[in-house]
């Protein structure tokens, strides 16, 4: 027998929660929320802690200036900005390292200083790091493994303000902002086979992508 799902958010038909149009439903996360802790919410966010705060106010901001009106690349410049991050750093892919180039180029001429890490940095071979030779791409060869971790310790040593992650891997990206010591976004989400644009996948489950609808290959991965 599967196991019932707890309705949560994506169940919900209503999202009463966002401009109080509609109603909320019977199981929803928004009506289950203690009063007290969505008052300490709410503190947090005006200014409680003043880190948190700093963040959820350039965001608005940026939000409510360009909703719509700029890119993400842009958009990054404006929240740097407004977070006061004179320092950026960039934990990039080895596989979009051009594009890093592009956006370092855009950075600096918006007057930001930059510092990059690539993932393959310390070039540490992934048996050393206990992964099998099977494992390797290009198996009997030399093969660095991506090191976010490293990545992550270089930028914190550089005191950067802000770290972005270009396309670094699934959960190499998860090491990354594990160690990071400075708030992270993503400009980037890697996807090999969609070009960097795995939402893809999504908008075409009911025809290009409909093997992630069969259950038994998704269980076999």
């Amino acid at each position: 027998m599967s196991k019932i799902e707890t309705p949560t958010c994506s169940e919900c038909r209503q999202l009463h929660c966002h401009r109080h149009d509609a109603r909320y439903p019977k199981h929803c996360l928004t009506t289950a929320l203690e009063e007290s802790e969505r008052t300490e919410l709410a503190a947090l966010y005006a200014g409680a802690d003043p880190a948190d705060s700093k963040l959820a106010h350039a965001a608005a901001e940026v939000e409510g200036l360009y909703y719509g009106k700029i890119n993400r690349v842009e958009e990054t410049v404006a929240f740097a900005r407004r977070i006061g991050a004179a320092r950026i750093g960039i934990a990039t892919c080895f596989g979009l390292i051009e594009e890093t180039r592009v956006l370092v180029k855009i950075l600096r001429l918006a007057g930001f200083e930059t510092f990059t890490a690539l993932c393959k940095v310390g070039s540490i071979d992934k048996t050393e790091m206990g992964i099998a030779e099977e494992l390797k791409i290009k198996c009997g060869s030399y093969e660095a493994g991506c090191n976010p971790i490293l990545q992550a310790r270089l930028l914190n040593r550089e005191n950067t303000g802000l770290n972005i992650i270009m396309g670094l891997c699934v959960g190499h990206d998860s090491l990354f902002l594990k160690h990071s010591e400075a708030p992270v976004t993503t400009l980037v989400v890697k996807d090999r086979v969609l070009g960097h644009n795995p939402v893809a996948a999504l908008y075409t489950v009911g025809s290009y992508s409909a093997r992630l609808l069969d259950k038994e290959r998704l269980e076999s991965l």
